[in-house]
């Protein structure tokens, strides 16, 4: 499905559609272990690779929730944020977080995003509330589903 490009200048015309999808992103081991050494999060479950396929109930390695709420960032600039040429936008937070299938080392996940509002903050910058449902290749179930806020510029790159 084509999705019209988002664009600061209309932002409120976007409000309850889907703004698009991301990219599949593989999420195997390796990706795993790096994470796991950034946040010093070892747990067996997710980097031993031979217990959890003996122990875990999910048969395998899976990976953190948070390495999945960390695809939220770079998601938002490949659908949205640098295709309207936004200049600077900034994680601002989050409402609601929910992690609901487990993703195992291997799988492929992708970001489908929709705007649920826009919210003037001052004559630089709007404050954009997203849904963001990451989901896993193959399965029925989403990953996570999250409400993100992101603040972006109001002057962009492309002096839209």
């Amino acid at each position: 499905m084509a999705h019209p490009t988002f664009n600061l200048a209309d932002s409120g015309s976007f409000v309850g559609r889907e703004l698009g999808v991301s990219e599949w992103i593989t999420i195997d081991q390796g990706r795993i272990d790096q994470f796991a050494a950034c946040t010093g999060d070892h747990q067996w479950l997710h980097v031993d690779v031979e217990r959890s396929r003996r122990e875990s109930p999910y048969g395998g390695p899976i990976a953190h929730g948070f390495l999945t709420l960390s695809l939220l960032a770079p998601t938002a600039l490949d659908v949205f944020i640098r295709p309207a040429g936004i200049k600077q936008a900034f994680n601002y937070g989050l409402e609601r977080v929910r992690f609901i299938t487990p993703v195992k080392a291997g799988a492929r996940v992708r970001n489908r995003i929709g705007l649920l509002s826009v919210e003037e903050r001052g004559a630089e910058h709007l404050l954009l509330r997203t849904e963001n449902k990451i989901e896993i290749e193959a399965e029925e179930k989403p990953a996570m589903l999250a409400v993100a806020l992101v603040l972006v510029e109001r002057g962009n790159e492309n002096g839209r």
